[in-house]
């Protein structure tokens, strides 16, 4: 149950960027287990994930947005205004920016959006392990500078460093409230979706050299068996047909390892057996379905 605690805090902390600043990494590290799929594949998240975490008596509502950067497909267009949508909605925005790549097209983007909004965010630089101090220091004035940020982190989203600090700064702004979610919940994405997002990371991974974004997984089928166990179906679908066999591999291989590298994570998750079987599907128009749309969390935009 729930209570009314005065001294609770929650609200809702937005996590936008550029694609693969690293927003699923913080948003993991953050909740303290992998919920967000994470791939060297820019654009990977397509929808609004949502982390929970505690800090003292602050409840933290994590929102991973999709990159934003310039849309070119109907696909992209939805993604980048589930990015804005989630922004809006927040009550903190965390901006992370690539240390390393710093600011470019993308981020100015970003920044000029709020600059014009006139709303304060917060800027987390990301991965500052891998930059020399100096050009860290010059990254931090030039974006206090833009006169945007009202705090600036550096941090590690992978190794850690400032993770916890930007923690206990976001709960400690978060307005007073009652606790929206029971205190063992870690996000809100319903288990049919976190276990079709593991399989999709997993086909990033192997054929992310040979693969387009032209492939989305969808949980057809889940059954629970007796025995305590589950059986999942699922379909990889590709919007073309050349891109079939190549899911598949030589012989099923390829389709084999990606099986048994995602069910390893889906009972990693699930806590208990699990029974994964994928079948390959050519759905040429697939980002024309509204259908996958509203399966993704995403609205289908004209």
């Amino acid at each position: 149950m729930i209570d009314n605690d005065p001294a609770r805090k929650c609200g809702i902390i937005a996590l936008i960027g550029a694609p693969n600043a690293g927003k699923s990494t913080l948003l993991n590290a953050l909740v303290g287990q992998k919920i967000a799929i994470v791939t060297h594949k820019v654009q990977t998240t397509r929808t609004r994930l949502t982390g929970i975490a505690l800090s003292g008596d602050s409840q933290l509502i994590f929102v991973d947005t999709p990159g934003i950067f310039t849309p070119k497909r109907r696909l992209d267009r939805a993604m980048v205004a589930a990015a804005w949508e989630g922004a809006q909605d927040a009550d903190l925005v965390v901006l992370l920016i690539d240390a390393k790549k710093g600011v470019r097209e993308d981020e100015e983007r970003i920044i000029a959006g709020f600059k014009d909004s006139g709303r304060k965010i917060i800027v987390a630089l990301n991965k500052v392990d891998t930059v020399k101090r100096e050009q860290l220091l010059g990254l931090a004035q030039a974006i206090d500078e833009t006169g945007v940020a009202s705090d600036i982190f550096m941090i590690s989203a992978l190794g850690g460093d400032g993770v916890m600090d930007l923690k206990a700064f976001l709960a400690d702004k978060l307005p007073h409230g009652p606790w929206l979610y029971p205190e063992d919940q870690i996000t809100d994405i319903t288990s049919r979706v976190l276990v079709s997002e593991i399989t999709r990371e997993k086909v990033f991974i192997r054929l992310h050299q040979e693969l387009p974004y032209g492939i989305t997984v969808e949980t057809e089928k889940w059954e629970e068996r007796d025995d305590g166990s589950v059986a999942i179906s699922q379909v990889i679908h590709v919007s073309r047909s050349g891109h079939k066999g190549i899911v598949i591999g030589k012989g099923g291989q390829t389709l084999k390892a990606i099986g048994e590298s995602a069910r390893a994570d889906i009972e990693t998750l699930l806590d208990r057996r699990a029974h994964l079987f994928l079948f390959v599907r050519v759905t040429e128009r697939w980002t024309e379905d509204r259908d996958h749309y509203l399966a993704m969390g995403l609205n289908y935009v004209d």
